[in-house]
């Protein structure tokens, strides 16, 4: 995957969700800035996330983020790197420290347009975030990284109660939910 074949799988894109389809355009857009990859772009720049889900679809791995103190999917900076699908790929290792980890589709899975504080001398900007859903085994031990305060496989059942009335991550939990089971 480059930003053209990025570009192209966000013309192609298609959701039910109307909040998600409010932005396409804007993640479409950022596909022609030289500087869409990388965090220097201080007004937003494209992320890459994994939403790791169980075989059997009933846990996701959420980790509770170190700087924004909110249980989230697993994810982050493509630092140049245009490949998101690696980008997330990369992050779902980094921060899991799984070893099973697959993808279950390489097409995107979910996309997010959403505001990150300004922290430092780091202004208020947005991460546009794209989603992959990536499959993993629950047996395995689990690493927390620097990224993390905590790292927890929570069922599907109990998501709501983590996040709250979080938007993106109900719409991931949504259609993992109406996804059939991959044996």
């Amino acid at each position: 995957m480059n930003r053209n074949s990025l570009r192209t799988s966000l013309q192609n894109y298609r959701t039910p969700f109307e909040e998600e389809s409010t932005f396409i355009k804007d993640f479409i857009d950022l596909t022609y800035d030289d500087l869409a990859f990388v965090r220097e772009r201080l007004q937003g720049h494209f992320t890459g996330s994994a939403w790791i889900v169980n075989k059997l679809r009933t846990h996701t791995l959420m980790t509770l983020h170190s700087k924004l103190n909110r249980w989230l999917q697993l994810g982050g900076h493509a630092d140049g790197n245009e490949n998101l699908l690696e980008v997330a790929m990369t992050e779902a290792k980094e921060e899991s420290g799984l070893t099973s980890l697959r993808f279950v589709d390489a097409g995107i899975f979910d996309i997010d347009r959403h505001v990150i504080p300004e922290k430092g001398d780091i202004p208020e900007h947005f991460h546009y975030d794209i989603r992959f859903l990536i499959e993993a085994e629950m047996n395995e031990p689990l690493v927390i990284s620097k990224e993390s305060k905590d790292l927890a496989w929570i069922p599907f059942d109990s998501v709501i109660d983590l996040v709250g009335q979080h938007q993106s991550i109900l719409r991931m939990l949504e259609k993992t939910s109406k996804s059939e089971i991959l044996l």
